[in-house]
């Protein structure tokens, strides 16, 4: 018999450590699905119980003691999201190692980078050459003992040795090590941030479990729910919400690759979604730019469907709308006209989506009220690794697109100097790794961590995030501006895929904008230019008309923040060429250093 959710509850705050967390669901309902993933060599989709998975965990642990791994080694994953990441990670935490999750979409220096840093013993990876890669970008490695390479096809020397002989080898060990206790480190997660190289963020069994609890107060799914994961499970999100997945009996069932996620969507009919605004986005993108193709009337009456959507939303959620007197067919012809709308868009989820969850950064307003006013109320959090990571979060019955909600049970908030979002409470990491004087800077004598983000608390006790206290634009003017916030309107623009703002002791704002391919070819053949032709980029005509486009996305904004220039280029910004994070946060000190030279133009007469 499965207890209640308010059973569950209960019984998580009488354990201590991640590993409890997931053998209790073990014991719980062994024959529950726990993780499912796509086999490509089978062609087909494999699933777990839970029964399954501890037993996978179990050979891993054999073989992690059997190669005399000691307490508080460093053991890194370099693997994409699936049942190996899992097992590893449930096995090194349950014979008290430390995982280092490295990025699966890294640069090979960075990667290289955080093993050398963490001295790490121990790397398993899907594919050798990663391994050779990272063996080239010139840091010391001569920390690692093992190199384990699940990929059956790799040769193995030396350290190198392939994933199944491994295990094999373990099968014969019987004594295993003790389990970890609260205040054992149960991670240590590289912050990717957008300037100087990562730190290292330890968390302990202790800051993650209670983060787990905490959560539970705003998201508690029933058993049997599907979680359809594909943000990497180096970023602190998504392992928090893996972690909550297997404490509460769900089912995690790994994304085969970005490439098929619509795809996965229908096919694995998530009741969950975690992630990161840029992928509502972009659904949200596409689907304007096929309105912007379509009928004008067809165009019209969705945007109604969307309004009579969002009105609902607002009341239900006590939020102050614009009133219309269209709102007198509400109940009737718009209601009706909303739902066959809203399944439209819930069936690109798989038509079963229940909750959806977006944090890493803020998302659009209009795609915000385009999804709550079409049935998927998106919940808005906000965290950061340093705190295990969720603070805040909207729920289902109590959700605010404007705020990122309320603050988590047992979590302290409040607003310092300068507008500066304090945290307190056992989800507080315990510090960064082999940097002292970087853990006083950010964590004061009394406990207190600085975010370094500026927020404040509505009427309704809902934390509204303001931006960050560094990334703030601040002209020669004195005024200061958040440069995100202009990115994200701009970005809802069909032909632009990317923008990143400057103008730092600058007398105005500016933008690069990266364009979308497809969208370019079709307005440069409007203007009868030729798209694959470079200068056409640089046409007069066309920066005026894409200038117009940014300053009518940033309307909204007070007039010293409306962008006075624009350079469109089709360069990618992307993790490979150096120019994201893994949470696909623009690098600003690496974009400066790109597009100086253009920066410096577009400050010298160089004006749409």
């Amino acid at each position: 018999m499965t207890d209640t959710k308010e059973e569950r509850e209960k019984i998580l705050y009488t354990l201590s450590t991640l590993c409890e967390f997931f053998q209790n669901r073990v014991q719980k309902g062994p024959y529950l699905e726990a993780l499912r993933e796509y086999d490509k060599n089978a062609k087909k989709w494999i699933s777990y119980t839970y029964e399954q998975t501890a037993k996978k965990v179990l050979e891993w642990r054999k073989a992690f003691a059997k190669s005399g791994f000691s307490k508080g080694e460093r053991v890194a994953m370099l693997l994409p999201n699936g049942v190996n990441a899992i097992c590893f990670d449930q096995a090194a935490l349950a014979n008290c190692l430390i995982p280092v999750p490295l990025h699966a979409i890294d640069t090979p220096a960075s990667s290289a980078f955080i093993l050398s840093h963490s001295g790490a013993s121990f790397l398993v990876t899907n594919k050798l050459s990663h391994w050779e890669k990272i063996k080239e970008a010139g840091f010391d490695l001569s920390n690692i003992k093992k190199v384990i390479v699940t990929d059956d096809d790799s040769p193995t020397s030396g350290v190198i040795e392939k994933l199944n002989s491994w295990l094999d080898a373990g099968k014969d060990q019987v004594q295993l090590p003790d389990g970890p206790t609260a205040d054992d480190l149960a991670c240590i997660v590289y912050t990717s941030g957008t300037t100087g190289r990562p730190k290292g963020v330890m968390l302990t069994h202790r800051n993650i479990a209670s983060n787990v609890r905490s959560t539970l107060g705003h998201v508690n799914p029933d058993d049997g729910f599907k979680l359809l994961s594909f943000l990497p499970l180096s970023h602190m999100f998504e392992r928090t919400c893996d972690y909550l997945a297997l404490a509460t009996g769900c089912t995690i069932v790994f994304n085969r690759s970005l490439q098929y996620l619509a795809e996965d969507f229908t096919i694995v009919k998530p009741d969950v979604l975690i992630s990161v605004p840029r992928v509502y986005e972009r659904i949200y993108a596409k689907l304007q730019e096929t309105l912007k193709k379509g009928n004008p009337l067809k165009r019209k009456l969705f945007e109604w469907g969307v309004d009579v959507g969002w009105r609902d939303f607002c009341k239900r959620n006590k939020i102050p709308f614009k009133k219309t007197p269209l709102q007198v067919l509400d109940s009737t012809a718009g209601r009706a006209l909303t739902k066959k709308i809203s399944k439209m868009l819930m069936d690109r989820f798989g038509g079963e989506l229940k909750v959806a969850i977006s944090g890493g950064a803020a998302l659009n307003g209009k795609a915000a009220k385009l999804f709550c006013g079409l049935g998927l109320p998106i919940l808005q959090g906000y965290g950061m690794t340093e705190t295990s990571p969720i603070i805040a979060g909207n729920k289902v019955l109590d959700n605010n697109p404007g705020t990122v909600g309320r603050l988590l049970k047992d979590v302290n908030v409040k607003i310092g100097e300068n507008e500066e979002i304090l945290v307190k409470g056992d989800l507080v990491m315990k510090g960064y790794w082999k940097q002292p004087e970087e853990t006083q800077k950010i964590i004061s004598p009394d406990g207190w961590l600085h975010t370094g983000d500026k927020g404040e608390f509505d009427e309704q006790g809902r934390l509204k995030i303001k931006g960050r206290i560094k990334e703030i634009i601040v002209t020669s003017t004195g005024e200061k501006i958040s440069p995100v916030d202009i990115e994200s309107a701009v970005e809802q623009n069909e032909l632009i895929e990317q923008c990143f703002a400057v103008g730092d002791d600058k007398p105005y704002i500016s933008v690069i904008v990266s364009l979308n391919l497809d969208a370019w070819k079709t307005f440069a053949n409007k203007l009868g230019l030729d798209p694959s032709d470079p200068t056409s980029l640089l046409n007069h005509t066309v920066r005026q008309k894409i200038l117009k486009r940014v300053k009518k996305a940033c309307s909204m904004f007070p007039a010293y923040a409306v962008p006075r220039n624009a350079w469109p280029t089709l360069d990618e910004w992307t993790i490979d060429n150096g120019l994201q994070t893994p949470t696909l946060k623009l690098k600003r000190g690496p974009m400066v250093r790109k597009y100086r030279g253009v920066i410096e133009s577009m400050y010298k007469g160089a004006r749409a």
